[in-house]
């Protein structure tokens, strides 16, 4: 890690939902809290409690150095909407293949 840069993963409790243009994309009550220096909580979701059936897969990639190569997904009307991490380094093992969205509504447990 870069000196003062931080990366957690844990556990989390709350239910997260990810609703797009009123449709229900991803459901979760286990979802895997990301936690990164300069960066938004993310949350990021077994593949099971996604409706990956509405997702097409994207040529889109991109490297952090902190997470590893990403992959995308995109909607019919949002493109690269949501991401995962097929192979990330040591430290985030917890995400692999777990998906995150960009737009994530989160209810208190």
């Amino acid at each position: 890690m870069t000196q003062g840069h931080t990366i957690t993963v844990e556990q989390g409790s709350q239910r997260v939902r990810v609703v797009h243009e009123g449709q229900v994309l991803a459901e979760s009550a286990r979802p895997l809290v990301l936690k990164e220096t300069g960066c938004p909580v993310r949350y990021y979701l077994p593949p099971e409690d996604v409706r990956t059936e509405l997702l097409t897969p994207s040529n889109t990639t991109t490297h952090c150095p902190f997470k590893g190569d990403a992959s995308y997904w995109s909607l019919p009307d949002a493109r690269d909407l949501v991401w995962a991490y097929p192979e990330p380094k040591a430290e985030v093992a917890a995400i692999k293949d777990h998906l995150c969205f960009y737009e994530t509504q989160v209810d208190a447990a």
